[in-house]
């Protein structure tokens, strides 16, 4: 499949989940009251980000750039699909707070400068592009020096995954090394309808991460298991095989050290 068509049709996909679906889910008033303690449940946030500017990447639909706008950082968000930045918009300004929309994919953020940005956060969607490392690279290319990057991925074997066997137990039926476009699989536990996604593996995923420029400072894999769920359920496939994982990266120092004018930031 051409890279481009692959990127529509994730796009009509994502337009199709901003109406209504469990990622179009709006920022409450009092998720807007504690902003950063909706946002980071593992303190991984400086204690504030007033001033800070802000990149929520790939991440529209009206709710973590809403939260960090609260908090008072200035707010870009960047997501391939205009119905989720729409929803960015318009509770954006029902709030009164300023929020930039761009529609672009993650792989592509040309139209920002460098090292314009003190925090990206991600939440999972780097499965939608081919190339992971294209992605770090840009984000590598707009932190500031000491910048903080957070960002959640699915895991490479929750991606193989195909099927429940007859026991109930899941079949892994994608090759490690599979290139190109997943196929199509009877378990869509963790897949989104209509979307293209790619399997990213371990040495992309964080090797990649580290050889774009950044040092890793923590990361964890959040629990998805339910031991109460029905085998069909979402929380039964959690107790065996992890579906995602969360990182917090640092964007190491340039060789030619600091930017001249950007402003100091926070760093543990």
């Amino acid at each position: 499949m051409p890279q481009d068509e692959s990127y529509r049709q994730n796009r009509v996909a994502w337009d199709r989940l901003a109406d209504g679906s469990q990622f179009a889910r709006l920022a409450t008033d009092d998720e807007c009251r504690e902003p950063l303690k909706t946002l980071d449940g593992r303190d991984w946030l400086p204690k504030s980000v007033l001033g800070l500017d802000v990149l929520c990447l790939a991440s529209g639909g009206g709710w973590q750039s809403i939260l960090y706008a609260s908090a008072g950082a200035n707010v870009t968000v960047v997501d391939l699909s205009p119905g989720m930045l729409q929803l960015d918009e318009r509770e954006a300004s029902r709030r009164r707070l300023s929020v930039r929309t761009i529609q672009t994919s993650m792989d592509d953020l040309s139209m920002l400068y460098d090292q314009s940005f003190d925090v990206v956060h991600q939440p999972v969607s780097t499965c939608y592009v081919p190339d992971i490392v294209q992605v770090y690279q840009e984000i590598a290319r707009v932190l500031r020096d000491g910048g903080l990057y957070i960002s959640q991925h699915k895991q490479p074997t929750s991606a193989q995954v195909t099927r429940r066997d007859e026991r109930n137990q899941f079949v892994v039926g994608v090759e490690y090394y599979h290139m190109g476009p997943l196929p199509r699989t009877e378990d869509t536990s963790y897949r989104e309808k209509g979307a293209v996604e790619y399997l990213h593996r371990w040495e992309d995923l964080v090797g990649g991460l580290c050889r774009s420029g950044f040092v890793i400072e923590d990361l964890r894999e959040p629990r998805r298991a339910d031991e109460k769920a029905p085998v069909e359920h979402f929380g039964y496939r959690g107790r065996f095989i992890p579906p995602y994982v969360r990182l917090k990266a640092r964007r190491l120092p340039r060789a030619s050290g600091h930017a001249e004018g950007s402003p100091q930031i926070w760093v543990p």
